[in-house]
Parts: structure tokens; C-alpha cells; sequence
């Protein structure tokens, strides 16, 4: 795992909008396509609005969710409305080449088998992502895999129910797809990240995140987060 230390929140942004550029250059002009799946958060809502200036071959693009709340659509809760917002609104990517969880689904299970299918789809089988953005929780989650969950059990499908979390049901992408990414893209901002950054870096499996594999992992975390690291 390599980590990179910037000033604030901002410069982490703008730093990972920029990897993932050259990623996605790097991955089309390779194999003809760029897929990653992105996360939610503040910072990172300030990274895609960043990606949307940069030059990306969008043409060739493919997003897709790392998690999702369960709530309705347009909910200020769903990591979707502010992808849209931030990227879709800014950047030449075409509406069909954002892949939603479907979460408003009435039978989830369902709704489980479904995105999992359009990850083979999309990504191959098994699915290799590009590119997978990961945020770090004070409580050392990722995605929605959240400490005590059943959910970070599951080793035999791509895509899960996690429980409720924060009032709300999720929908996460798994361990085995998270960990067959060529790239990990951790963006960590906030002192309150501070305690649970140290433990990531030096893979503490008792946290959710530190079970992620760190052999394609970069770390991209402000001067807050990275307060504890020597």
C-alpha cells in the first residue's frame, strides 16, 4: 500500500480526479474500455466534479456503484443523485454508462442477482474493475461493509444486502470484487479518519477495511487523516 499525504480535503480531490484520468487512458488505449466503481462522500463528490474537467476518453467509460442506501429515487441519501449531479451533469458520460444499484426494487434479493449480472456484463467474469474508489468510516468501513454485518462473510457472490446502517438498508459490492481490482483508490479526509487510517495502513483485519487487499492499493489522505501516521 503506498499513501500520499496532501495538504487538505480539496488537493485529495483534485490528486485522485487526476489518477483516475490517467487511469482511464491508460486502460482504454490497453483494452479498450475503463471500468471502475465509485463510492460515496463528500470529498469524493468534490473528486467527480473534478474528473468531469479533466480529459478522459468518456466515450469508453463505465461506472459503477461500490455501495447504495436503500431509499427512493432523487433520495439526498442515494450515492446516486449526487453521481449524477456531480459527473453526469459536468461530463460528456453518457446516461446508459452509469450503472445504478437497483435499489428501489421491490424484491432486493432480486435486485442483488441483477446487479451482479450487469457486473459480469460489464467487468467480466470473474469481474475485474479498473478501478475501485474506497472511502475509510471512523468505525474502519468501507463500502458497506460495516463492522458486525453478516455481510462481510460473503465469498460467493459479487454483490450483497448489507443490514441497517445509519437508519438505512445498503446494497455493497463484496470482498472478492474489491480485491481483483487493478487499482484500489482510497480517498481518506477528516481527523476523525485519523485512528482508523493507521490501522488500515498496517492491515488490521479486525476492521472492515483492513481486509481489503493492499497490493494495488494507493492511499490518497489529508493532513487530518494522516495525523497519527510515522
Amino acid at each position: 500500500m503506498k499513501i500520499e499525504v496532501l495538504d487538505d480535503a480539496d488537493e485529495v480531490a483534485d490528486e485522485a480526479a487526476a489518477i483516475i484520468a490517467t487511469d482511464a487512458r491508460i486502460a482504454v488505449a490497453a483494452r479498450g474500455r475503463f471500468v471502475m466503481a465509485v463510492s460515496g462522500g463528500r470529498t469524493p463528490w468534490v473528486m467527480l466534479r473534478a474528473l468531469a474537467d479533466k480529459q478522459v476518453p468518456w466515450d469508453d467509460v463505465h461506472v459503477l456503484q461500490v455501495d447504495e442506501r436503500v431509499a427512493p429515487a432523487g433520495d439526498p441519501d442515494r450515492n446516486l443523485t449526487h453521481l449524477r449531479e456531480t459527473l453526469l451533469r459536468n461530463a460528456p458520460l453518457r446516461p446508459g454508462q452509469i450503472y445504478a444499484m437497483p435499489v428501489e426494487s421491490q424484491d432486493l434479493e432480486a435486485a442483488v442477482s441483477s446487479y451482479g449480472a450487469t457486473l459480469r456484463e460489464v467487468a467480466g467474469s470473474p469481474a475485474v474493475l479498473d478501478l475501485v474508489h474506497l472511502g475509510l468510516g471512523s468505525d474502519g468501513h468501507t463500502a458497506s461493509l460495516v463492522p458486525g454485518d453478516p455481510v462481510l462473510d460473503v465469498n460467493d457472490a459479487a454483490v450483497a444486502l448489507a443490514g441497517p446502517y445509519q437508519g438505512r438498508r445498503r446494497m455493497t459490492l463484496t470482498y472478492p470484487v474489491l480485491n481483483h481490482a487493478r487499482r484500489v483508490l482510497w480517498v481518506v479526509t477528516g481527523n476523525e479518519k485519523a485512528e482508523m487510517l493507521v490501522r488500515l495502513r498496517n492491515g488490521d483485519r479486525s476492521i472492515p477495511a483492513g481486509r481489503v487487499k493492499q497490493d494495488h492499493a494507493l492511499v490518497l489522505a489529508d493532513r487530518a487523516a494522516a495525523a497519527r501516521l510515522r
